[in-house]
């Protein structure tokens, strides 16, 4: 007789046979340029740890008092009795750094996302998104009622076709990445906005994979492509260049992130960001301010990655940014690569369908501040001794 148990089995047996799988190694160590995995010191070269914070001691400290001064959590949400000094002066914080008028908290960029498009759109509303949008942006926009239009990846021609198509919607929403994590690419900020403006439309920027690092103070696409103040929404995480623990938030216009206090349901029932988190966060903003170097070996080492990947002959996705894909095509084969160069002492994981397009598998190398240049080169030479190692499987 057929149960839901074998049908589930069945499922996750087709998953593996695709080579699809996805094992989750334990590191052993705390996230860093080096981690501890197997009883081995490997080189990470796939963590979101940009500015290399994740175990900075300023932030450890930061953290450690605030434990001591603030308590382990709020045990509530933040119009009961979960706000503490601290939260506030993050938003504050974060706003001056993003050059917004407000911020407000959430418990993760995924449910910024969750809480932001059901808030400001109804089924008078068109959202507008970019097809690469990341999944937290996605799943918010079904939680709205409003029409949807989805325009190909960084199509400005395309977009301006759904901005026209939907001219009648009383709020049009344009939402977009600023950096799409699995390919590395930046949007065109500055055509967004001048479409928006010619549309009289908003325009919402998920920068998680930009903030602290892109732009000459680190602020992101907007101050990198010259629209901050243009945008109307900007999404992020604390959980990537900015410490790499866990929060997101909104920043933007005002009445934005009025409207948000009052009837975003994932900021209205979770618990607030603990105070541990908070603190360290400030202190991570501190760290962007004060060390622009962190942002200049940030990119050296990518530059460096780049080059001499290239000239060992392997096929990236052309760009600027620390995600550096390593295309490989096939999942199973992408599967094997990883395993090969963490033999070879590299810490990556191989990229597949459902994240990527099938056919479209990848090693997604991501660099770091925390890495010298002798750890990047010694991450080429393992590409180069795993790329033989498949070869001699293959013959």
């Amino acid at each position: 007789m057929y149960t839901i148990a074998d049908g589930l089995r069945a499922e996750l047996d087709e998953i593996r046979a695709a080579g699809l799988y996805k094992d989750e190694r334990v590191l052993e160590s705390p996230q860093s340029a080096r981690v501890g995995v197997a009883d081995a010191e490997v080189l990470n070269f796939c963590a979101n740890n940009y500015l290399g914070l994740a175990d900075h001691p300023a932030l450890l400290a930061a953290a450690e008092q605030a434990l001591a001064k603030w308590g382990f959590g709020m045990a509530s949400v933040r119009f009961i009795c979960g706000t503490q000094a601290p939260h506030k002066e993050l938003e504050k914080r974060l706003s001056q750094f993003l050059g917004t008028d407000d911020t407000i908290l959430y418990s993760s960029c995924f449910d910024a996302n969750g809480g932001l498009f059901e808030t400001l759109l109804d089924d008078r509303d068109v959202v507008i998104s970019d097809e690469l949008n990341h999944a937290s942006i996605i799943d918010g926009i079904r939680l709205c009622k409003a029409r949807r239009g989805r325009y190909r990846n960084r199509d400005m021609a395309d977009l301006e076709r759904l901005l026209r198509e939907n001219s009648d919607a009383r709020r049009k929403l344009i939402v977009t990445d600023g950096v799409f994590s699995m390919d590395g690419y930046l949007a065109p900020l500055d055509e967004i906005c001048a479409l928006a403006e010619e549309y009289q439309a908003l325009v919402v920027v998920d920068d998680s994979h930009a903030v602290g690092f892109t732009g000459p103070s680190g602020a992101g696409t907007p101050e990198l492509f010259g629209v901050t103040d243009k945008v109307d929404v900007v999404t992020g995480t604390l959980g990537k260049a900015l410490g790499g623990a866990s929060g997101g938030y909104v920043s933007g216009r005002a009445e934005i992130v009025e409207l948000l206090r009052q009837r975003s349901r994932p900021y209205l029932f979770s618990n607030s960001l603990a105070p541990s988190i908070v603190a360290a966060s400030l202190a991570a903003l501190d760290l962007v301010a004060s060390k622009p170097e962190l942002r200049q070996r940030l990119r050296d080492n990518s530059e460096l990655f780049r080059r001499r990947m290239t000239e060992e002959g392997f096929d990236l996705l052309p760009g600027e940014h620390p995600i550096i894909p390593v295309m490989i095509g096939d999942a199973a084969e992408a599967a094997r690569m990883a395993d090969l160069l963490l033999a070879e002492g590299v810490y990556v994981i191989g990229f597949s369908y459902p994240v990527v397009p099938k056919g479209k598998a990848r090693i997604r190398t991501q660099m770091s501040a925390a890495h010298s240049a002798a750890d990047v080169e010694r991450a080429v030479a393992a590409f180069v001794a795993a790329r033989a190692g498949m070869a001699s499987i293959e013959g």
